[in-house]
């Protein structure tokens, strides 16, 4: 092992600040954000939220298949440190935004595959942490990255380390795209039923474009299905918001579970995910399968996968009165209106209430409706389900070998 600081095998290219102005629909040129890096240190295509770019600008900001890139602001907490791969792509060319960095390193000195893994040590990630700025949202420049100090072996036990490491993230990669894959299916249909009104109606054909009646609906001010009526989130669902976990820290070391903060949501449990008493309330406690939202700050759903936790307050645990998946599907389509009260307040924090979700407005379907639709998906989200307790086992199994490769407590030979 040799003792470097990063400054000596690295050097970052910030991005570039392309006009708002200037984005399109479709282009070329799409725009890599914060939001691409995925949970387990990995690329995340993000397909809902892609942003085009529609205007010229520097060469240099175009990036290839492989090129390392890594955040510049902590967007969520515990995003330092997590770097990512551009994909290989044919519809589109990947462009480097502000806020995140491409990272050029000595092919000389390192491999590309640790380097990648390397950041990612809990080692560097507190030092990375420690040298950040701000308060809202956290900053660090190149300058303090370079200043970060890391021991590494030899490059040929590098290349070792990083193509094995490697190895477990392309099965990472390969299950997170069919996830998402699986996840625009069941939007697709829930889009086709719920805002298309091309439900099935008793004989099977698309509602509304098999001449089903349609009627106005003044509280909503549209044309509903006949049948169909006004109604709110609350109606379909009750909303727990999770406790202050800190007031229950656990006594004994067998008798805790992992406490899910919005970290956890985005990366699962890791090394710096704290922990509570089993015997919290029971309201507060989640099992796979449940819904979970974040009202505070990042403003969005999931189905939790992770095992038995407490939940911390900024989440509520979705508890619904329909369909289980035709809720989960509604909340997640009604999140876009809750941004748009979130940027009216001209404000980057989200922070719903539930008197916001009282006061939410949507058209509620008989709840056959909504039943139908939760079987017609429950496939899909059993695959999703699946595919992402696999993530959980090899991420697991990574976070298990990473620390032992990088410290030489497990070896290569040269």
């Amino acid at each position: 092992m040799s003792r470097h600081k990063l400054g000596d095998l690295l050097k970052i290219q910030h991005g570039y600040a392309f006009k708002s102005d200037n984005y399109v629909a479709k282009s070329q040129y799409r725009l890599v954000t914060l939001g691409n890096f995925a949970s387990g240190n990995s690329f995340k295509y993000n397909d809902e939220k892609a942003t085009y770019y529609g205007a010229e600008f520097p060469e240099e900001f175009i990036l290839k298949e492989g090129d390392l890139i890594m955040p510049m602001t902590e967007q969520v907490i515990g995003l330092f440190g997590n770097t990512a791969f551009i994909p290989e792509t044919t519809d589109y060319t990947f462009i480097l935004n502000q806020r995140v960095g491409k990272v050029i390193y000595d092919e000389g000195k390192v491999d590309k595959y640790y380097l990648h893994y390397l950041l990612a040590t809990s080692s560097v990630k507190q030092q990375i942490e420690a040298r950040a700025s701000g308060t809202r949202q956290r900053n660090i420049s190149p300058e303090n990255i370079y200043d970060v100090e890391v021991d590494i072996p030899d490059i040929s036990v590098q290349e070792k380390i990083g193509q094995f490491l490697y190895l477990l993230e392309e099965k990472q990669i390969m299950n997170n795209k069919t996830i998402q894959e699986l996840e625009i299916m069941a939007k697709v249909i829930y889009d086709y039923w719920f805002l298309q009104y091309d439900f099935p109606n008793e004989d099977g054909k698309p509602y509304k474009s098999s001449g089903g009646k349609m009627v106005w609906n003044e509280e909503l001010g549209r044309k509903i299905p006949e049948g169909w009526k006004a109604g709110n989130l609350y109606e379909i669902a009750d909303f727990v918001n999770g406790l202050a976990c800190q007031k229950y820290r656990p006594i004994h070391e067998n008798r805790k579970i992992p406490v899910i903060k919005i970290g956890e949501m985005h990366n699962g449990i890791t090394e710096s995910t704290e922990f509570v008493r089993d015997d919290i309330p029971e309201k507060n406690i989640i099992n796979n399968g449940d819904i979970l939202f974040s009202w505070s700050a990042t403003l969005e759903t999931m189905i939790w996968t992770g095992g038995k936790a407490g939940l911390n307050q900024h989440i509520f645990k979705v508890i619904p009165k329909y369909a289980k998946y035709y809720v989960f599907m509604q909340l997640s389509s009604y999140i876009v209106n809750f941004v748009k009260m979130a940027e009216a307040r001209k404000t980057t924090m989200g922070h719903i209430t539930t008197d916001h979700i009282k006061q939410s407005k949507i058209a509620l379907p008989p709840e056959s409706i909504a039943v139908n639709y939760s079987k017609q998906v429950e496939g899909i989200f059993d695959k999703v389900i699946s595919n992402s307790a696999t993530n959980r086992e090899v991420v697991s199994l990574r976070d298990f070998l990473l620390p032992l490769l990088m410290n030489g407590q497990v070896m290569f030979s040269k």
